[in-house]
């Protein structure tokens, strides 16, 4: 054999091992022919302005960001604790911890009235000297702050907001929930939600608390054209705090880079574990926005937080109500938002009531179709709790795409080294100083 004809069969083998290595695996081509556009689902960089939903009254800038990427996670201003011995102690990421995946480490969040950390916040529990009551813990399990530029109306029951499924519902703004005549001024749902979140989770700001911590002047180049009064003020710290979640993006997921063209981005069990939420599972009937979230309600038939330890709830507490609670409409008891679900892996337990302890759970109460809660009448329950008939690999792959494959490797990149009044955070308390390792 001549060197030329050498040349020839080493160069035809270099084609043909190129060609089987971009040719697409079974797998591939399915989940391709499930999701034929890529873009739809597709999360813009954190750094997009343009391409993140906002509210018209609280355009994303980079200086807002900046400053609530610092008050979210800044003791300083919690500052209304019920003992003076609690004052300073916790965050808004007390209860959306990053390593949690911006959800508390364990069944229920405690700001004011809770100490401790753990690793992740699994740790964290009651302050001794505070009655049940008096703590500041919510009744139902806290949402994820990741991808919520894409949450219409906030909360399980979607009660913030003026806009979208909330148009019609006038009448009930502020009629359960005093916080939600808030949606009358137009300000954005997050906007609004996070002025009244700041005042019920005791979290003050007035000029005079805002220059004594250092921030006064990243208030002014954030908010240049503000009233002053309404610059220092809750109204002012929401909307930077509230920039700044609206660019928390998990764009670096491997399902994400897999739909930016990267086919190798996800294991193969991940592509299988996707091919079922898209095809047999069902799972993109109410997960199908870019945040695979919705603003669906539905009644799910699961427990609520007050059956698995929650504090401060009880079976009266409206919020087991869902979406119901808020507008007293009958056909909407006991229906609950469509929470997104990426990075939701980082930390169980699951649904408004934290009733499953692991992602699998969760998945075979889908498999399964029978309700936990007697108390969901079967005629509001979701049509989709029927049993979907996966098998115990299918149930195994399908959590593996939820688990690993909705997983950004990377949400520190949206928490400060350090913030102003150099506290420890998301907590100061002693204990979880200890736990930290922080000084």
């Amino acid at each position: 054999m001549t060197f030329k004809t050498l040349l020839t069969v080493f160069a035809v083998g270099i084609i043909f091992v190129g060609c089987n290595h971009d040719e697409l695996s079974t797998v591939d081509k399915d989940l391709n022919n499930l999701i034929n556009d890529r873009e739809r689902y597709i999360l813009p960089s954190e750094t997009d302005y343009a391409s993140i939903p906002q509210s018209p009254s609280n355009p994303l800038t980079k200086e807002k960001i900046a400053l609530g990427k610092l008050l979210f996670f800044e003791p300083a201003f919690a500052n209304e604790a019920k003992r003076f011995d609690q004052k300073f102690t916790f965050t808004c990421s007390s209860c959306h911890v990053p390593e949690s995946g911006f959800r508390p480490g364990r069944m229920q969040g405690i700001a004011d009235g809770g100490f401790g950390f753990g690793r992740q916040g699994e740790s964290r529990i009651k302050y001794p000297y505070y009655a049940n009551d008096s703590i500041d813990a919510q009744g139902a399990r806290p949402l994820v702050t990741l991808n919520v530029a894409y949450v219409e109306n906030t909360m399980w029951n979607g009660s913030f907001g003026s806009d979208g499924h909330n148009i019609g519902t006038e009448s009930m703004w502020g009629v359960f929930d005093p916080g939600t005549a808030r949606n009358h001024e137009r300000l954005g749902a997050l906007e609004g939600q996070n002025i009244e979140g700041l005042k019920v989770h005791r979290m003050q700001y007035t000029k005079e608390i805002i220059e004594a911590a250092g921030y006064k002047e990243l208030f002014d180049k954030a908010f240049p054209d503000m009233p002053e009064a309404e610059r220092y003020s809750r109204k002012g710290a929401s909307f930077a705090i509230s920039a700044y979640l609206r660019q928390n993006l998990t764009n670096q997921a491997p399902f994400q880079l897999w739909l930016k063209g990267d086919n190798n981005a996800m294991t193969e069990q991940q592509k299988k574990g996707a091919v079922l939420f898209f095809g047999k599972a069902g799972c993109n009937g109410c997960h199908y926005e870019k945040n695979l979230g919705s603003m669906k309600f539905e009644a799910l038939g699961v427990d609520d937080l007050y059956e698995h330890g929650g504090l401060k709830t009880g079976p009266a507490d409206r919020r087991n109500l869902g979406r119901g609670g808020f507008t007293g409409r009958a056909e909407d008891m006991f229906k609950f938002r469509t929470p997104q679900l990426y990075n939701l892996g980082d930390s169980g337990p699951y649904f408004h009531g934290g009733s499953k302890e692991t992602l699998e759970d969760v998945v075979k109460y889908f498999n399964t179709g029978i309700k936990q809660n007697q108390r969901v009448p079967d005629s509001q329950l979701s049509t989709f709790i029927r049993p979907l008939g996966l098998t115990d690999e299918e149930v195994k792959d399908l959590t593996e795409f939820l688990k690993s494959g909705l997983k950004d490797p990377n949400l520190k990149r949206y928490v400060p080294e350090r913030v102003l009044s150099g506290m420890c955070f998301p907590n100061n308390d002693p204990a979880s100083k200890i736990d930290m390792g922080c000084n």
